[in-house]
């Protein structure tokens, strides 16, 4: 039981201390969870409660589940624009079908998540480069605040790529509410300046640090609070500031998810993009919290995590969810010891969606905006471009075609080029290994690169460290490079495979070794192998390999040196 609920481990230790600092975490991370859920509902293109009742059931079944203790599950913004992206293609935005089809879109989330916990697929997550990964949110980034130009300056924009938002925005700009705009742009620079600006402030004025860094956290919610009153008093909504309006006053309704064969149809690789994505940025994020605190994080564990909040947010009212960075950096910055801080934010969130709604209903469209660009274009980082030029080409290419294709052709297309670069980047790293001829260093059982070293070789010997394990993407390599090389040494008796860096050996790999050695038989050369590992051994034991061999094994390459150089 414990296994599969982690609060049954840590609840039972629960202390004092720890629900001081979870509740006192829990009120931050509450007044910074308001206008961020507002704002990235809306950027989902659903009503702006959707966003509250999608942080209320879904932080609570992740504390049951879950293994991060600081890990703040709820909407963020690439998971909002996913959502935005994948049902606005297969229902008319603003519609009930629509918030029934992000119902749909959780649920199908939900279970994907779910089955790939129970079947333990955590490790799917290593799949994904991540330097592509980086690109792909630096651009997506890019792409969510460009999206939010509209409600800034109050005019009409749509488009899911960047050549579309531009092109909108650049039409419609004359048309631009001056009152919105001024209130987006203020709000924009308000919130930068927060963030920069503040702290450093508080603390020249004597404020202790623990407080200067409340009042920091919470400077989007002054936003809200200065932006609501300025324009209620005004009644600046009567001259075309777009407003949030009337928000319902109540807690998360019962909700049902439309299972219709047509929509799941439609929604199942979105939905599967969504829960890959979502999860590598949710355990990335829990994963280095948790490395600060000596704590383990089990990524199958987080799935079902995941898993079970999407489930409750289909059936609450919400829209897919995952662990937020700066949420969860805030979560943990406050202090939070257990997932217990989540669920206290829950509380406190439910008390607003009770109380606090009324209070709402003047507040600007343009400041949701504004507090969506400030928290996207902290995640936007192109030095990544610079970084893997300087160390890999290859690297390079795979992150700069996926930020063109994501601003380009849009999320799904790049999500799903990042993904096939990342294991098309593996593929092509792993098919061309490195293989070294290797010679002894004098005085010495060692052998190196020669043309990395000064070491002996032999004429009549030629030994080659292959450095990566051997399966059918590379096989043809090997066999290619030993023909080739073999033809040039025509002095050559003896071919030597050092192993010490091979892992694994599949039957692709298996029968091009016997090829290799029946040729070399075939031109009078001996194929010896050394340094074999066991496991590797085991297998190749299994078959005929071995029988056939026309060389030997050695347990060392000294040993394999030594000896045929008395032959």
């Amino acid at each position: 039981m414990k296994r599969y609920f982690p609060i049954l481990v840590w609840g039972s230790a629960y202390t004092k201390q720890a629900l001081s600092n979870d509740l006192i975490a829990a009120i931050i991370v509450t007044i910074m969870l308001i206008p961020q859920s507002l704002a990235y509902a809306l950027l989902a293109g659903l009503p702006a409660e959707v966003g509250i009742y999608a942080s209320i059931v879904p932080i609570m079944l992740y504390s049951i589940f879950g293994t991060s203790n600081t890990l703040a599950v709820g909407p963020v913004a690439l998971v909002s624009l996913l959502t935005a992206s994948a049902i606005g293609q297969v229902v008319e935005p603003g519609t009930h079908a629509y918030a029934t089809a992000a119902l749909t879109l959780a649920f199908l989330s939900g279970g994907f998540l779910m089955l790939m916990g129970l079947l333990k697929l955590g490790f799917i997550a290593n799949f994904l480069s991540h330097p592509v990964i980086a690109g792909f949110i630096s651009a997506t980034g890019l792409l969510i605040a460009s999206s939010q130009l509209k409600h800034i300056l109050g005019i009409e924009a749509n488009g899911h790529t960047l050549p579309q938002i531009i092109s909108t925005l650049y039409h419609n700009l004359g048309n631009a509410n001056f009152e919105t705009a001024l209130i987006g742009l203020l709000a924009v620079a308000f919130l930068f300046w927060v963030r920069k600006g503040l702290n450093p402030l508080l603390n020249k004025m004597g404020v202790s640090s623990a407080l200067a860094s409340f009042i920091t956290k919470a400077g989007p919610v002054g936003a809200v609070v200065i932006s609501i009153v300025y324009v209620g008093y005004f009644e600046l909504n009567s001259v075309g500031v777009s407003i949030v309006g009337a928000v319902p006053q109540s807690l998360p309704p019962m909700t049902l998810p439309n299972f219709s064969p047509q929509l799941v149809k439609e929604l199942i690789m979105p939905a599967i993009l969504i829960s890959i994505i979502g999860f590598v940025e949710s355990v990335s994020v829990a994963q280095t919290l948790a490395a600060k605190k000596r704590q383990r994080i089990d990524p199958n564990q987080e799935l079902i995590g995941l898993g079970a909040a999407n489930l409750g947010a289909s059936f609450t009212g919400g829209y897919p969810v995952t662990g937020g960075f700066s949420r969860s950096v805030v979560n943990f910055d406050a202090g939070a010891q257990t997932p217990a801080a989540g669920a206290f934010t829950a509380v406190g969130l439910a008390i607003s969606a009770v109380a606090l709604t009324p209070l709402i209903y003047f507040l600007p469209k343009a400041t949701l905006a504004a507090t969506i660009i400030v928290a996207v274009l902290s995640l936007v980082d192109f030095s990544i471009l610079k970084k893997t030029w300087n160390y890999s080409k290859t690297d390079f290419t795979a992150v700069a075609a996926t930020i063109v294709l994501t601003l380009i052709f849009g999320v799904e297309v790049g999500v799903a080029s990042g993904v096939v670069l990342s294991i098309l980047l593996h593929l092509y790293k792993t098919s061309r290994p490195h293989i070294a001829e290797v010679g002894l260093v004098p005085g010495t059982e060692h052998f190196r690169n020669i043309e990395r070293h000064d070491v002996e070789t032999s004429a009549s010997i030629l030994s080659l460290r292959i450095d990566e394990s051997l399966y059918f993407a590379n096989a043809r390599y090997l066999e290619d490079l030993i023909q080739d090389r073999v033809t040039k040494g025509c002095a050559l008796q003896h071919v030597v495979l050092m192993f010490s860096a091979v892992n694994e050996v599949d039957y692709s790999a298996l029968e091009s070794l016997e090829e290799t050695n029946s040729r070399l038989d075939d031109m009078g050369i001996k194929l010896h192998l050394s340094e074999v590992k066991g496991p590797v051994m085991d297998k190749i034991e299994k078959s005929h390999f071995l029988k056939n061999l026309n060389g030997n094994v050695y347990l060392s390459q000294y040993d394999a040196w030594v000896e045929l150089n008395e032959i």
